[in-house]
């Protein structure tokens, strides 16, 4: 018989819970009800300050299609409970509906504190817990504005790097003596502080704000000693306070500090009604992170399925994050609380990193520490907190990494305290499902989902389970596709088989020639059908048009920015009749010829160059299209020129050979018509300029592309398009998209911003010279065919009847034009609604 479980929140833990009692109740024996209070399902709140540097709250979301479209769940929002019958077991709704329950889970989080200052419900004043606030926010900054958040915690510095983003001028308030007490010790406070004021904020710490001044609406903060503050906005984020009304409500305990009061199986006073989360005070202490809070979903989910167990296994309040580009990072006693304990420091001023160990009163069992400036080797120590050390203290804390690896974690050390994964989880999953990479290890165990600080770790998983990708582009070649290019580029070889000659072996293979073709293609090695380059070629860059399954050709002319005039669309409907043509107008807004033979595809060049047509590259590895709308010109939402803008990116990289495709979107607004955000590159206009993202795309898997920077002039945008395409052809792997490319650098996003932003590498004018070389020598691939006596002569179904077509192909009348037929038989029969051309 199904019972009913209702959950009362859908926030990150609730939604755990959903999920995880969904996945195990193979027998479907919980029919659950989620009541959430907010308007839109469970999202991503720890990646909260994401939404205003580039993601959608579609990105942020946590709800699967699957999960909404399960008959055993039915979510409600926008709907908070009023009342809780514990005798009847039934609770009420804001909507007035009375629902019965057999177990209920109180998931309601908690709320943020506003410090009852003067003026603190003044106009300007706000909190940063919800994709509404941040939206508020948005609305109410105003560039160059000061804007102050009172709280130096780790939301206080969120909400600092928010207002940044807006271009305000942020001012920090923090009561404490340092920025981040709560995870950093003094030390680890004085650097943080100069690295975040280097960064452009104005920290006020061991201050108290006395009142928020204004004449209804925000002016000034006045603080404890005399300093006011003008400012337009106040953000507070002094801290949590949980949400814990129900249990008055319901009649259940509270905790003495605030909470519902839970035992140790999270269950209340009532044995019928658990809590979870930021809500539940566990044996009388609130826990304020998402992983502690997952672990209480998931022992609640083993006890409604009677799996045994299900006891809260206590919290690992470690945190790894990365703030304003700062490293920050806490784990295990930070604080050094722990009788006799002693501690290891090494402090670098100079290069802006603080690190310290806390160690036993032995000096043999790691107990905590805090790194800032550099937490690169936080995988490594924190799943050695209460282990013995593997290495010597000062071992541990050189810089850029420990000098210790995967391989000293013992089997039962937890790699991911997000998702409670440990180090045997993982390599038993490594070895039993034959994963080969981190997405594979992130869909199989969770691990390196939620906060991502363990991914490094996961990577080095690989390694110790011996199951590391080499980087042999494939047996030919010992190097990888980047070091191959490196090798072209330094020693100015052109031709595969003198490449192969002195850094390979055997004769190649269609693995390594289309990648060399495209190396020497990027690095202007002449036309891809010049000589040797011909045979290396792939079907379709051999013939320079898209093969069909008939065996016939598609042709594809560049129509830049989707921007046509009539006469040109005129040509095109001649050069389709003419030669019997199917025609569609693609995604990518242009118009698709279908059918060509291979003898036809110069006479089909020929009508199309003279009409000022050229290549559009749909059958290369290069860029194909850049995507507009219509821009200010015709919309009346538009606030910039996107076409003119599409029109010059597109032939600006027309003809970058790469990697992979490239496809590229500009939208005049952040309506977003273009689907810039779905694009490997993709620009957005704002009413200061333009948002470049970068790394998404379509197809099987896909990807909303990022935030690289913001707010860029027209000729800033195309300078850092030019670094991020040229980075990105020198050093991804053969065939992998700009998505793949950017999930599989170390840093990610932040490193790639250090690279093509801030020039971290010093490599940015090479970069932008590389591009502006390719410019410069671009030819169009059809023309050059064409004034090419010997290039023209592989246009031919058959060497010794050149101009004798193909009598397998055959086509059939589909809505008043052709579409590929049954293959030609030996026997002369036609059916009367064929055609054969």
């Amino acid at each position: 018989m199904t019972r009913t479980l209702i959950v009362v929140g859908h926030g990150m833990v609730g939604h755990r819970l959903v999920e995880t009692l969904r996945d195990r109740d193979t027998a479907g024996a919980w029919r659950i009800v989620v009541l959430g209070e907010e308007p839109r399902p469970a999202y991503d709140r720890v990646a909260l300050s994401s939404y205003l540097d580039g993601k959608s709250a579609e990105d942020l979301s946590l709800t699967s299609h699957e999960l909404l479209d399960d008959p055993l769940v039915e979510l409600r929002l926008g709907t908070a409970v009023t009342g809780v019958d514990r005798t009847a077991r039934t609770v009420s709704t804001s909507d007035g509906d009375v629902l019965g329950y057999d177990a209920l889970v109180l998931a309601t989080g908690s709320r943020p504190f506003v410090p009852p200052v003067p003026g603190h419900d003044l106009d300007g004043c706000f909190v940063y817990r919800t994709i509404e606030d941040l939206d508020a926010i948005r609305a109410a900054a105003a560039e160059g504005a000061p804007g102050v958040v009172i709280g130096g915690g780790l939301l206080g510095l969120e909400a600092a790097n928010a207002l940044r983003l807006l271009g305000m001028r942020a001012h920090v308030v923090e009561m404490a003596p340092r920025l981040m007490p709560l995870q950093v010790d003094e030390g680890g406070g004085q650097v943080l502080g100069r690295l975040v004021g280097d960064l452009g904020l104005t920290v006020h710490c061991g201050a108290a704000t006395k009142a928020i001044e204004g004449d209804g609406r925000v002016r000034g903060v006045a603080l404890a000693d005399g300093t006011v503050i003008d400012t337009e906005l106040v953000v507070f984020s002094a801290g949590v306070r949980p949400r814990d009304e129900l249990a008055e409500v319901a009649g259940l305990e509270r905790a003495e500090r605030g909470g519902i009061l839970v035992d140790e199986f999270c269950r209340t006073s009532d044995e019928n009604i658990w809590a979870i989360g930021e809500c539940a005070a566990v044996q009388g202490r609130c826990y304020g992170l998402v992983a502690p809070g997952y672990s209480m979903a998931e022992g609640v989910a083993e006890q409604l399925l009677e799996q045994g167990g299900g006891a809260f296994p206590g919290a690992d309040l470690s945190t790894k994050l990365k703030l304003l580009g700062v490293d920050v990072a806490s784990f295990g006693d930070a604080h050094g609380q722990t009788e006799g304990a002693l501690e290891v420091v090494y402090a670098n001023n100079a290069a802006g990193t603080y690190a310290k160990l806390v160690l036993s009163d032995d000096a043999r069992v790691l107990l905590g520490g805090v790194l800032v400036g550099d937490a690169s080797a936080y995988s490594v120590l924190r799943p050695l907190v209460d282990r013995e050390l593997p290495a010597p203290p000062e071992q541990l804390l050189l810089p850029a990494g420990s000098g210790v690896d995967a391989g000293a974690l013992p089997a039962d050390a937890t790699v991911c305290s997000c998702n409670n994964v440990s180090k045997q989880d993982i390599t038993t999953a490594i070895g039993e499902q034959g994963l080969t990479d981190v997405p594979g290890i992130k869909a199989c165990t969770k691990a390196g989902t939620s906060c991502g600080s363990c991914v490094p770790m996961l990577k080095n998983l690989l390694g110790e389970c011996g199951v590391a990708t080499s980087k042999a582009l494939c047996e030919h070649f010992p190097q990888s596709r980047s070091e191959l290019f490196e090798i072209v580029r330094a020693t100015g070889i052109g031709s595969f088989s003198e490449l192969i000659g002195r850094h390979g072996s055997g004769r190649g293979c269609d693995i390594c020639k289309p990648a060399v073709a495209s190396i020497l293609a990027s690095l202007g090695h002449g036309h891809i059908l010049d000589g040797e380059q011909a045979g290396l070629q792939d079907t379709n860059d051999r013939f320079l048009a898209n093969m069909q399954r008939n065996g016939t050709y598609s042709v594809v002319p560049r129509v830049p920015g989707g921007e046509i005039t009539p006469d040109k669309l005129i040509v095109l409907g001649e050069v389709a009749k003419e030669f019997g043509l199917y025609t569609k107008i693609t995604g990518g807004q242009r118009i698709d010829l279908f059918g060509a033979r291979v003898e036809q595809l110069p006479l089909i060049w020929r009508r199309l160059v003279d009409a000022g047509f050229e290549s559009g590259h749909a059958y290369g590895k290069a860029l194909r299209t850049v995507k507009s709308c219509v821009g200010n010109d015709w919309c009346r939402y538009g606030v910039q020129d996107s076409v003119s803008m599409a029109i010059r990116l597109e032939l600006r990289y027309r003809g970058l050979r790469a990697p992979h495709k490239i496809k590229a979107g500009v939208s005049g607004c952040a309506r977003e018509c273009a689907e810039a955000r779905g694009k490997d590159f993709g620009v957005i206009a704002t009413d200061k300029g333009w948002n470049l993202y970068v790394g998404g795309n379509g197809g099987f898997t896909p990807r909303h592309a990022e935030l690289l920077a913001a707010d860029l002039d027209d000729e800033r945008l195309i300078r850092l398009i030019d670094r991020f395409l040229m980075f990105y052809v020198r050093t991804a792997d053969r065939l992998q998209r700009t998505s793949a490319w950017l999930e599989s650098l170390d840093g990610g996003l932040e490193h790639l911003r250090e690279v093509v932003v801030e020039d971290s590498l010093g490599i940015a004018e090479e970069l932008e010279a590389a591009m502006q070389r390719h410019v410069d020598n671009y030819s169009d691939e059809w023309a050059g065919v064409l004034a090419d006596p010997a290039k023209l002569a592989r246009f031919v179904s058959f060497v010794n009847a050149p101009e004798a077509p193909d009598p397998t192909i055959r086509f059939v009348h589909e809505r008043g034009q052709i579409r590929p037929g049954p293959v030609a038989l030996p026997m002369p029969a036609v059916a009367t609604q064929e055609v054969s051309r």
